[in-house]
């Protein structure tokens, strides 16, 4: 079983009922469950209430603190800076691993090995590094260089999953275009799913309109609704405009579907995030304006609310994660698209794992669950790309759980308490998405002499 934990077939130890998986998956399973450790780390460092359990049922908690040199109470383990120092370990077990499978094109290589297994010697590893970040000397110069860090790598996590849900809506297009040269069915099902995207996002555009604005005053909310509003009728006539059908026949409503509706969950995102806004009524009262008045309510149990909510964001962020570091993923980003011939339409198009057509041929089973070994003629994702997209997530989570720029006074407890900061960033990553979506229908127009697979 110690082999098992430092070899390649880690997921042998499992039940036998468990499913059948495959080598590849069972590798970035391995990856995210570290992933998640740390990010509940982070969490619980960040949590106040956490802090204060401890101190009251943990017996010789302040002893014990000394003995670790954390503090009389331990505060050097909690707070923002806490976070950043285990967030940067967890970066540079990533990075330190980008770096080490660059060009890692056969799984039977010694460095594929290292990758694939040794789960219990980098698990000690990631342990040290992530320990080994509050012994950096200097703490203050340290903590504001790598505050300016964590922000570009957040930036740019954003900035790959914003052009991968572009990819994805011309994929989504493009793939059921091709059935729809073949059977009719094809037709009425991208016409279906276009007019419940645009349904969607105009019933949310309606629904903010109402519980977001008033009469008098909002006017951040007025103009940012009509804004983001305007964009998506743009983009949309845009794509179906005929100087742009004639470059792209593939352009179409579908497309503009997914983006309007993805900048309508963007813009009330941001809404929510933004500071609450009081003014006095006639009985000289503070009173909150601009958000439903139900949504106070919600809010009544933070602890639940709080709990849920980080729950499905950082699950979302292991989703885009794994999902953006597949090799069609990684290829879009390089711009590298399948040919419209070699499509097949599917309604789980996006759903096809890598490798399946030789997946089946080396099936082999060491005791447990049966493992796929799917790589023998080749790896089915970049490792290195892999890495790169986790070490740019850590990043992300940690200016995520420290409220981006407004670190001081952060705490998990009012995660989703509004600031301007996120506010911001919501709306900026709404605006970068209109423009990267607006720059795939325009650029074979400004460069007719290049092709474009998009």
């Amino acid at each position: 079983q110690l082999a098992c934990c430092c070899g390649t077939a880690a997921c042998s130890l499992c039940c036998k009922c468990c499913p059948k998986i495959k080598q590849s998956t069972s590798t970035r399973f391995m990856y995210a469950l570290y992933f998640i450790l740390v990010t509940i780390i982070c969490c619980v460092m960040m949590s106040t209430t956490v802090a204060n359990e401890m101190k009251t049922h943990i017996p010789f908690y302040k002893q014990m603190c000394k003995g670790i040199q954390a503090g009389e109470m331990c505060e050097k383990l909690v707070g923002y800076s806490a976070v950043y120092k285990v967030c940067f370990g967890m970066a540079c077990f990533f990075f330190l691993f980008f770096l080490f499978t660059i060009k890692i094109n056969s799984s039977k290589s010694c460095r594929a090995y290292i990758h694939n297994g040794f789960w219990l010697v980098k698990l000690i590893l990631l342990a040290a590094m992530c320990s080994g970040a509050f012994f950096i000397p200097d703490q203050d110069t340290f903590l504001n260089a790598w505050r300016y860090v964590g922000a570009t790598g957040g930036f740019l996590f954003i900035a790959i999953q914003l052009i991968l849900l572009v990819e994805f809506a011309h994929k989504w297009n493009k793939n059921w275009t091709a059935g729809a040269n073949h059977k009719q069915m094809w037709n009425g099902l991208l016409a279906l799913v276009t007019l419940i995207l645009y349904s969607v996002a105009v019933a949310a555009l309606v629904l903010m309109a109402l519980f977001y604005t008033r009469s008098e005053g909002c006017m951040y909310n007025k103009v940012l609704i009509g804004v983001n509003g305007g964009l998506c009728l743009f983009v949309s006539l845009v794509a179906i405009s005929p100087c742009v059908q004639n470059r792209q026949p593939h352009s179409g409503l579908l497309q503009s579907g997914v983006i309007s509706c993805y900048v309508m969950y963007l813009t009330f995102s941001a809404l929510s995030s933004k500071p609450p806004e009081t003014i006095l009524d006639e009985n000289n009262q503070n009173i909150t304006i601009c958000v439903p008045e139900f949504s106070q309510g919600l809010h009544r149990d933070e602890n639940l609310v709080t709990g849920l909510g980080t729950t499905i964001l950082f699950g979302c962020i292991l989703y885009s994660c794994l999902t953006s570091t597949t090799r069609a993923s990684s290829e879009a980003l390089r711009g590298i698209y399948a040919t419209p011939e070699t499509e097949v339409a599917r309604c789980c198009f996006c759903c096809v794992p890598d490798g399946d057509a030789d997946a089946e041929e080396h099936i082999e089973k060491r005791g447990g669950q049966t493992v796929i070994y799917d790589e023998k003629k080749g790896t089915v994702y970049s490792y290195a790309y892999f890495h790169f997209v986790f070490f740019l997530a850590s990043l992300y989570v940690m200016m995520t759980v420290t409220h981006w720029f407004h670190y001081e006074s952060a705490q998990i407890e009012k995660f989703f308490t509004g600031t301007w900061s996120i506010f911001w960033i919501k709306m900026v990553s709404c605006w970068v998405c209109v423009c990267l979506y607006l720059w795939t229908l325009i650029a074979p127009l400004c460069c007719p002499t290049r092709e474009f697979s998009v």
